[in-house]
């Protein structure tokens, strides 16, 4: 990754001349944004800390002296200076007075797509997912540049709020020779989309921030005439974004459809499921997790069907020590305290009070899972506690723990996955297995792995608990042949395949 381009000198510049001395070499470094708001002290962010920038609180004349300068906010509160990638944005009253701005650093730096190039260079739609300042709107800029000058296709930037394309009527160098159009006003930038279509002959489209409706129906429109996007969207991993009604038809949306007996026994699943509704409109999405690490999702569809089956989206886990397969976070020893709900609570209405847990998720899994259950507000008046993972330290909570003696349950997500593997375990208890069972399975297996060998076809076996179907893998791993786990408890079982 090559040295960033920044023209920060000339962001220093607007600032009133007390905040503007304030910045040498060293406290430019990493400097992602200024916060000036009326009657506070101004602060410099940089991406692990805060710094105060002045002991004088911001007056009307210091944000004045900034606004004066700006080009004019538009409908969005964002304003720039022309010819860089800076972004200014307003906080306004009541009375539509300025009263608080954001200055953000805008950057131009190259190598920042290194990790996801294959992708963009594939010709199939990409979406980047992520927290803000992860760095989307970043790498979009060199993808345009590198889709237009290295690989010289005719790309179109939708640049809604000059971010991608910087200030001012002439593009930012940092897109190459893509083609900008700039969009008059926020709500306009679905219709924006598709004139970029209609008129200009793009091969590649690239947008920043889909958040309406309008503009997931206007991006499918777009690839379904044969045009490569490239976007990014509210949320910050695929399964958030298959959870938003707005945004889910841009991985192919969802529907609640109704199975026959046959059809349900089939999955060993419950008659009513949700899945995908359409084709996604971008068949790859990544997960920026942190600047220097990404979660790849080559296949969008098929990580947003096993997202609706209640398992993990896996993925591809890239940094720049290499690439490694995303695997399922199984819920252990460590998700729980050493307190369980005892046989006799799980006879009853099991209460859960989750903690950092999406309330309406949990109640989903439940109702999948057809549990004796629910949720509730009061921990007092629970049978068990679910957190996630990483608030498990959480004063509040320790209290809580103490002063009722709950036992405690934790996901490392808030998903649906692991909140569904985990009550799952907690709602099974183990089942003993006769010896006799044992060996009819063992059995069982070992006929099947010689019709397999010799006939070169895919066997089912008896759906068998989960402690029998670990045995079942060890004698098909002996043979070298292929072996998946398939539907839902009780009905789990085996298909062994041609090795």
């Amino acid at each position: 990754m090559t040295p960033a381009v920044d023209d920060l000198l000339l962001l220093l510049d607007v600032l009133p001349v007390p905040l503007k001395e304030v910045f040498s070499g060293e406290s430019r470094k990493g400097l992602l944004e200024i916060v000036m708001d009326l009657g506070r002290l101004p602060q410099a962010r940089y991406e692990d800390r805060s710094v105060i920038l002045s002991e004088l609180p911001i007056t009307r004349e210091d944000i004045h002296h900034v606004v004066s300068q700006m080009g004019e906010f538009g409908a969005d509160n964002r304003a720039g200076i022309e010819g860089t990638l800076h972004r200014i944005s307003a906080i306004r009253n009541r009375k539509q007075e300025i009263i608080g701005l954001t200055l953000r650093v805008g950057r131009a730096v190259t190598g920042t797509i290194d990790m996801i190039r294959d992708l963009v260079e594939s010709g199939r739609s990409l979406l980047l997912l992520g927290r803000p300042g992860v760095g989307k709107t970043t790498k979009l800029r060199e993808v345009a540049r590198v889709l237009a000058d290295d690989l010289d296709k005719r790309v179109v930037v939708i640049d809604t709020s000059n971010e991608i394309g910087g200030d001012g009527d002439i593009p930012h160098p940092a897109i190459g020779n893509a083609r900008r159009m700039q969009v008059s006003h926020p709500n306009r930038q679905h219709a924006v989309m598709i004139e970029a279509v209609e008129n200009h002959m793009p091969e590649v489209i690239i947008i920043d921030e889909i958040g309406t409706e309008a503009e997931a129906i206007a991006a499918r429109t777009i690839a379904e005439r044969g045009v490569q996007l490239i976007g990014t969207a509210h949320g910050n991993t695929l399964e958030n974004l298959v959870q938003n009604p707005t945004l889910s038809d841009l991985v192919g949306g969802v529907q609640t459809v109704t199975l026959g007996d046959d059809e349900a026994r089939f999955r060993g699943t419950q008659k009513t499921v949700s899945e995908r509704k359409a084709p996604p409109t971008f068949e790859q999405v990544v997960e920026l997790v942190a600047r220097d690490e990404l979660i790849v999702h080559t296949d969008t569809a098929a990580a947003v069907d096993a997202i609706l089956r209640g398992e993990e989206a896996g993925g591809l886990r890239r940094t720049p020590e290499g690439e490694t397969r995303v695997e399922a976070d199984p819920v252990s020893a460590n998700g729980q305290t050493d307190k369980t709900l005892s046989p006799e609570a799980l006879k009853g209405e099991v209460r859960i009070y989750p903690y950092a847990i999406s309330r309406d998720m949990v109640e989903r899994v439940i109702r999948s899972f057809r549990f004796d259950a629910r949720t509730v507000a009061n921990p007092e008046r629970a049978d068990m506690i679910l957190a996630l993972r990483s608030r498990t330290d959480d004063a509040r909570l320790r209290r809580i723990l103490n002063a009722t003696g709950l036992p405690l349950h934790s996901v490392k997500k808030n998903s649906t996955a692991q909140i569904r593997r985990l009550l799952h375990n907690v709602f099974t208890q183990p089942e003993e297995v006769a010896s006799e069972d044992i060996d009819a399975a063992v059995k069982e297996t070992e006929e099947a792995v010689q019709k397999v060998l010799e006939e070169a076809v895919a066997v089912e076996l008896a759906p068998q608990p989960r402690e029998v179907r670990k045995i079942q893998h060890h004698i098909v791993n002996r043979y070298h042949l292929v072996a998946e786990s398939v539907g839902s408890d009780p009905l789990r079982h085996l298909v062994i395949y041609p090795g």
